[in-house]
């Protein structure tokens, strides 16, 4: 391979440049003059920062204690403030030496404490506009990411940099994938993916308080928006920075291959969740069993539906098991359900009276439905005791089965 297009000869080229850059800046600070006198000025502006961090910091955390009924977004940016106080502060200082140096001396004199400056104020921008990624880990990483790009830029060196990056390439054929393209569209496929998420949170919330649709259609369309919304992000992130879709076909045939023999369940559970959106033979709020699982649908997600019982257990049931399992659905049309109570007495007492008591018992609870009176009836002779059955319905079946035959009793 020739050298010229050896991408290890131009790293160590690269590399050569920026130790010599290096060395030509040290060799500068040690040397007493103006940019000597400049670094001095911004270590003794960072102990004055760091001082003015701990004290206005204990004041302002003694503030935010003393006020009440703010919002959480208004307490986040507090605490966001609180971290960065430092940083705030050591670009307020350098900007405030800059301007007075501008003033009275040459501007070359005072380059330094103004790049300090400018890096100061991006970084503390950067750390704001990062609060928007939810998912800390991808919130790190976007952080530092874009830090050493903002550093890079400002240092006046992105350029080779980027060159250095593009020479690092894979190549198949006329396909080209290079570092820096692939960099680039983690970038923009980032930037993109949490538009995406601001723009589907905020029609999710529209179509949750649209009433006119049902709660099944609602957790369907959400789900459909997202995935609109996030295919699109992807789709445009790639095509933005140049790669060619059509190179990447056979290669993701090939794993789409594996993907599909590896995440079959997890594909059977997606689609198992789709149908039942689509059906409404399950939907969220309805009381249902399963087993020996008894609750209410909290959720319907892609991949399980989540049912809340009454001791306040939450069973994350895959939705595959609610396609092919028997699920009893007590609330599937309507929310009446009937409930029946078998008891016994003795030979000697009046199965009228008894039938009387039983019906007056049952009417004399709060939550069984009076335009559907309570039946009793006789259904056998034991040995010692005259079997009845006591059927009553209610309309409330996550109120709990097992309190309201108990009050019955």
């Amino acid at each position: 391979m020739d050298e010229a297009t050896d991408p290890f000869a131009d790293f160590l080229v690269t590399l050569e440049g920026f130790w010599v850059s290096a060395l030509s800046f040290l060799s500068g600070v040690i040397t007493p003059g103006w940019r000597q006198n400049q670094v001095l000025i911004l270590i003794a502006l960072a102990i004055v920062a760091w001082l003015l961090h701990g004290s206005t910091g204990n004041l302002l955390q003694r503030w935010v204690r003393s006020r009440e009924g703010w919002e959480k977004w208004q307490l986040r940016m507090i605490v966001q403030i609180k971290r960065q106080l430092g940083l705030i502060w050591f670009a307020v200082l350098c900007y405030s030496v800059y301007t007075v140096m501008q003033n009275i001396t040459w501007p070359s004199r005072s380059y330094l404490i103004g790049l300090a400056a400018t890096l100061a104020a991006v970084w503390v921008g950067i750390a704001f506009a990062t609060r928007l990624v939810r998912n800390r880990p991808v919130r790190r990483i976007v952080t530092w990411a874009l830090w050493i790009y903002a550093t890079l830029y400002l240092l006046n060196v992105s350029d080779d940099v980027a060159a250095f990056l593009d020479r690092i390439a894979l190549a198949v054929g006329d396909f080209r994938l290079s570092l820096l393209t692939l960099i680039t569209a983690l970038v923009v496929i980032g930037v993109l993916m949490t538009l995406a998420r601001l723009v589907s949170q905020a029609t999710a919330s529209t179509i949750r308080r649209n009433d006119e649709i049902s709660p099944s259609m609602q957790v369907l369309a959400v789900k459909g928006v997202q995935l609109a919304l996030y295919g699109f992000a992807f789709f445009m992130g790639v095509k933005a920075v140049g790669i060619d879709l059509t190179g990447l076909a056979v290669l993701s045939g090939a794993i789409g291959v594996g993907l599909g023999f590896g995440l079959q369940k997890v594909v059977s559970n997606l689609v198992s969740g789709v149908i039942i959106l689509l059906d409404k033979s399950i939907k969220p709020g309805d009381v249902i069993s399963l087993g020996d699982t008894f609750g209410w649908i909290q959720t319907l997600g892609a991949r399980y539906a989540s049912v809340v019982t009454r001791d306040g257990k939450e069973y994350l049931i895959p939705n595959e098991d609610l396609i092919t399992g028997q699920v009893v659905n007590w609330s599937h049309s309507n929310d009446f359900v009937r409930l029946d109570i078998y008891f016994g007495t003795a030979y000697s007492d009046d199965p009228h009276q008894v039938r009387k008591l039983a019906i007056e018992a049952a009417s004399g609870v709060d939550r069984v439905l009076s335009f559907k009176p309570p039946v009793c009836h006789i259904v056998g002779f034991g040995d010692s005791s005259v079997d009845y059955i006591l059927r009553f319905w209610i309309k409330d079946p996550t109120g709990g089965l097992t309190n309201i035959r108990g009050h019955v009793y």
